[in-house]
Order: C-alpha cells, then structure tokens, then sequence
C-alpha cells in the first residue's frame, strides 16, 4: 500500500470495520503501519506531516480496538481476576477468559479440554455444576505477535466464593450450613472423576456458592489432569491447601481432589463443629493419595449417613451471606 492512499484510508474512514476491513484486520493494520511509518515516508513535508498524523491515528485506533474487541467479544474492564487470567464479562451471562501471558496457553487449553471432556461423557443432570464451555479461540496480538487462547465460559449470577464466605462470617458456619455446600462439591467431583478428569486446585477461591438455591459450581479448571496424571502447577501462595502427591510431582487421582475439597469444608466451620464430622473429613485428608476415599460419590452417600446421625432427615436451611 502506498502513503498517499493510506492516508486518504485513515482520514475518510468512519468505522474501524472501514479502516481496517473485516476478513483479515490485523493484516490490513500490518499494511497501514508500513506505509505509514515515519522511518520509510518520502522527503516532501507535506506528505510527512499527513502520513505522520494518519500514523498516530491509526495505531491509537489499532490499540484501542484490541483492548475493546476480542473475535465477537466487546470487552470493558475486567469482573474478575483469576490466577492467570482476566475474566470479562461479555454479556449473555457470559465471561470471556483472557490469559495474561502467553505463556500459559497451556493451561488454557487444559480448561476446554477439560470442560468439553465433562460435558460429553458427564450426567446432563449434573452439568450446572461446572462451568459450561460456549467458545475457543486464539487471539493474536498485531503489535508483538504474541497469541493467548482465550476461553469463554457461561455463568450463573449471584455466585460467590469461599473466601468471601469465610470473610463474611470471621467465626466459621454452622456445620449444617457447611453441609449443603460440602454434599453439592462432592456432586461436582464425582461428575469429573467419572469422566477421568481430577480438578487438581479444589481451593477455597475456585468453589463458587450461589446462597438462595444453595448452588456450588467448582471453576477454573487450568490445572485439571487426567486421572492418573501429574497436576502441572500450583497456584502461588497456596502451597499449603496441596497434599502430598501434588507437592511431590507424583500421579494424582480422584483423592487429591476428595482431600482439597475436605479441608475447604472444614475450614468454614465454627468451633462447635461435631467431632463425627470433623472425624469424617479428616479421613479424607490421609496423607497418602492411596489412604483417601477415591469415589465421590459413594463418599457422598457415607457423608448423608453421618449427616443422618447427627442432624435427622434433611432440611432445607436458608443461607444469608451477610457483608
């Protein structure tokens, strides 16, 4: 492309779909910068002082279209900020997942892998207890070259962490208030594991509740590893909530998941929690991978037993996550 015609493209186009096309905009971004740069333009002034201000126009149009556009996704600041990832919210009860290097592309591929993995083989009944996987793609930035895989997942609203439960309530949850939460996590893991696929960071932070339906959905699924696999990495600062297996580099299976999960549950109790209970989960926390319960779902059915004898038939209770 020659100077004069991209400056005449800069100045009369009114939308960045004009400017920089629709099928290939990053190459046509590519074009303009090199007919337009100051180090390459001609002698003649007037030429110099048109194309050096189309120049500014166009990489200041440039840039902001990559902060605000991602493939069909519109982008304002971040809702969340996860481990490795900005978390956008795209509309339609939606969130875009932005790696914040490409370095960890990987991990992003791991999370679809993982997701498309349970839904296939997983219970449809189940599914809302993961995050449902509605779009993949990679994203190459014009200015470095570099590529992201980006994830966009679907939400539910009113969603909330552990962390902020605990925060909320400084000196721990009834156990029967635990219980809801403890029985759904079990849920979400036995539909994973059945699909041979262990989370491998069940931490307080990544399991969600929604307090008035008493809904849990267990996210961020970047480290999850087949069964029988090693977990790739561990969140930083969180060394703690790992058990032996992980910290070791050593397989991992539906008990590394069983005994995170435990110990978030007990972390949210109060200090009348009952001992049967405190018994309970502490035998998931055995510090051998080959000690733990490894079927969510028949430990489900032994955590209902325990329920049973301590509290009677099941009961809803109303939950209010107070600020």
């Amino acid at each position: 492309m020659r100077t004069v015609a991209a400056v005449h493209l800069v100045t009369t186009a009114r939308t960045d779909a004009d400017l920089f096309g629709t099928d290939q905009p990053a190459r046509r971004y590519r074009e303009l910068v090199a007919a337009l740069h100051p180090d390459r333009l001609p002698a003649d002034p007037a030429v110099r002082a048109d194309a050096t201000e189309a120049f500014i126009q166009v990489t200041a149009r440039w840039r902001a279209r990559q902060v605000t556009v991602l493939g069909d996704y519109r982008l304002g600041s971040p809702a969340h900020t996860g481990d490795l990832a900005d978390l956008y919210d795209v509309g339609d009860d939606r969130l875009l997942k932005l790696p914040r290097r490409p370095t960890d592309n990987d991990l992003m591929a791991r999370e679809a892998h993982a997701l498309r993995t349970i839904a296939e083989r997983g219970d449809p009944r189940y599914l809302p207890y993961v995050p449902r996987l509605v779009d993949e793609f990679p994203h190459r930035d014009a200015a470095t070259g570099a590529e992201r895989r980006i994830n966009v997942l679907a939400t539910a609203p009113g969603l909330h962490d552990l962390t902020e439960v605990r925060r909320a309530y400084p000196d721990g949850l009834d156990a029967r208030d635990v219980a809801w939460m403890w029985r759904r996590l079990l849920v979400a893991l036995g539909l994973a594991h059945r699909a041979g696929v262990v989370h491998g960071e069940v931490l307080p932070r990544h399991v969600l509740i929604e307090p008035d339906a008493h809904g849990v959905v267990l996210v961020d699924w970047c480290l999850s590893t087949p069964v029988g696999s090693t977990v790739p990495a561990l969140v930083p600062g969180q060394e703690d909530w790992y058990p032996r297996e992980v910290l070791r580099k050593l397989p991992c299976g539906p008990g590394t998941d069983i005994a995170m999960a435990s110990r978030c549950m007990t972390s949210l109790m109060n200090r009348q929690a009952p001992r049967e209970l405190l018994d309970f989960a502490h035998a998931c926390r055995q510090p051998s991978l080959g000690s733990r319960p490894d079927d969510a779902w028949r430990l489900l059915r032994e955590l209902d037993e325990v329920l049973d004898r301590l509290y009677g038939p099941r009961a809803f209770r109303p939950f209010t996550l107070t600020s």
